[in-house]
C-alpha cells in the first residue's frame, strides 16, 4: 500500500563517516532549516525581548532565595527537635543544594560555596550521627546571613571569610571520618578554597 503524501519532505539518512577510532554523522538540516522562521524588519529582538523578560523577574529573586532560606533553615529545625535521621537530612541537602544553583543563576553567586560546603559534609560523612548540630548551624547561619546581607558592597569579602573557614572545618572533618578510606574522598574533591576561585 502506498502512503499518501503529506507535503513534507522524506527525512534523509545520515551521511556517516567512518574513520578508524571514530563516526563522523552529518544529519539532514532541512527539516530544521525549514522551521526556522525569518524575523520580519519590525519584529523585537529577540535577546532585546529575553533581557526585559529577565529584568521584570529580578525583583523577585530576592524572594525566592529567602523562600530558599525558609526552607533550609525549617530543615534545620526539625533536625535540632528530632536530630538528625535520612528524612531530614535529605531535606536539608535539598535546601541547600537549591541555594547552590539558584545562588548563581538569581544573583547571589556568593552564597553557592557555603551552600556546597554543607552538601559536601551531608553527602560524603559516612555516618551521619556524627555529624555535629552545630557545624550544621554554622552553615544555615552563614548561608542566611550572605543571602541577607547581600546588599552590602563588601559582601564578597564577608562571604569568603565565613566559607573560607567552614569549608576548612568540613574537610577536616570529612578527612577524619573518611579515614579508613582516603581515596574517596580524593574522587570527591572539593572546589578550591582560594577566595577568587568562588565567585
Amino acid at each position: 500500500m502506498v502512503e499518501p503524501k503529506t507535503g513534507k519532505p522524506e527525512p534523509t539518512t545520515p551521511e556517516v563517516v567512518t574513520y578508524d577510532d571514530h563516526q563522523v554523522i552529518t544529519p539532514d538540516h532541512e527539516p530544521l532549516r525549514q522551521a526556522v522562521v525569518p524575523a520580519k524588519p519590525l519584529d523585537p529582538d529577540p535577546v532585546e525581548r529575553a533581557e526585559q523578560a529577565l529584568s521584570r523577574l529580578e525583583g523577585k529573586f530576592a524572594t525566592w532565595m529567602n523562600d530558599d532560606c525558609k526552607k533550609l533553615d525549617g530543615a534545620r529545625n526539625e533536625i535540632k527537635s528530632a536530630g538528625l535521621n535520612e528524612k531530614n537530612r535529605q531535606a536539608l541537602f535539598r535546601a541547600a543544594d537549591d541555594i547552590k544553583g539558584n545562588g548563581r543563576t538569581l544573583g547571589f553567586p556568593e552564597v553557592a560555596p557555603a551552600a556546597d560546603s554543607l552538601c559536601r559534609l551531608l553527602e560524603h560523612s559516612p555516618d551521619i550521627e556524627r555529624i555535629s548540630l552545630p557545624l550544621i548551624e554554622q552553615h544555615v547561619d552563614a548561608i542566611r546571613a550572605i543571602v541577607r546581607e547581600h546588599g552590602r558592597h563588601d559582601i564578597k569579602t564577608i562571604a569568603t571569610v565565613l566559607t573560607t573557614k567552614l569549608r576548612q572545618v568540613t574537610e577536616e572533618f570529612l578527612v577524619h571520618e573518611n579515614r579508613h578510606r582516603p581515596d574517596y574522598l580524593q574522587a570527591t574533591a572539593s572546589p578550591p578554597l582560594a577566595p577568587g576561585e568562588f565567585f
